[in-house]
């Protein structure tokens, strides 16, 4: 029988979210400590557990048919490879950074200065774009500290909260991109591969659009409907059923999790009452 296999960071933030979503696309599969390939007992998948650094090359070679790295990666090291889809988990920026107390008016700031990151080839591009020339010191790991003991002027490394960079006397003053987790796949996917790659990107559309959106019942009075439907569009237009008290019915709807509190407080305006808002686990259109 044809399997689907996809290599995932072996740990850290991207490999639990990654094996979240596989979850909550009703994927079982078994996930001990140091496993470094499973597969699932519930659907045609066999799930590697990899070096983040390198999922591009084992997609790209076919050892692996997709993959989910962050764009960063994907950008740092580029292959012969598709990016599916953006994951919208896993969020960061990739910024340059100087030590707090330095002054800083611009990009030109770093013309002829030395500037650490794991990330060499996305910050050569951002200089060449920039006409800036400088030296980049490639460390693998734990950028923040060469400012602090005198290998570099500056940082380029991923940004979330800047928590890290607070903590080691730096500051963040240039975004250079924003990053996330993209769902990645082998250019010569067959016939049947294929086919099992759009089964699960349905699942995972499924959750996508079930956690952007909220499920809303409200109970109205008939002679404020059609002002009350005007807010809950849905789908297509909200389901209406009779209360049984005579004059009122209950409405049911989707909403945008963005506009959640702004359509909650139209509806208390319109006449709503009662209204309960639930999350919705699959949302499949």
């Amino acid at each position: 029988m044809c399997k689907l296999r996809v290599a995932l960071q072996k740990n850290g933030r991207l490999s639990q979210k990654s094996i979240e979503l596989l979850q909550e696309c009703g994927i079982r599969f078994p996930n001990g400590s140091g496993k470094l390939l499973t597969e699932s007992s519930n659907f045609p998948l066999q799930i590697l557990f990899l070096r983040d650094d390198d999922i591009p090359q084992y997609v790209e070679q076919r050892v692996a048919d997709i993959g989910i790295i962050g764009e960063n990666v994907l950008m740092e090291r580029p292959k012969n490879i598709i990016t599916v889809k953006k994951l919208g988990f896993s969020s960061c920026r990739m910024s340059l950074a100087v030590p707090k107390e330095t002054e800083y008016e611009g990009p030109d700031f770093f013309r002829n200065k030395r500037i650490a990151t794991s990330y060499p080839s996305i910050l050569s591009d951002y200089f060449r774009q920039n006409g800036i020339e400088a030296t980049i010191e490639f460390i693998s790991g734990s950028v923040e500290i060469a400012t602090g003991i005198g290998l570099a002027d500056a940082v380029f490394d991923i940004v979330s909260s800047g928590s890290t960079l607070l903590s080691n006397g730096l500051k963040e003053v240039e975004k250079v991109m924003d990053s996330e987790a993209v769902l990645i796949a082998s250019s010569g996917l067959d016939a049947e591969r294929k086919a099992l790659l759009d089964k699960l990107l349905l699942r995972i559309q499924a959750v996508q659009k079930a956690a952007a959106h909220k499920y809303i019942l409200l109970n109205a009075p008939d002679a404020k409907l059609k002002s009350i439907q005007q807010l809950l569009p849905g789908m297509k237009s909200p389901t209406v059923l009779p209360l049984a008290e005579k004059g009122w019915s209950s409405l049911h709807s989707v909403i945008p999790e963005d506009d959640f509190w702004n359509v909650i407080d139209a509806l208390k305006n319109a006449g709503a009452e009662g209204i309960l808002v639930v999350p919705i686990e699959k949302m499949i259109l």
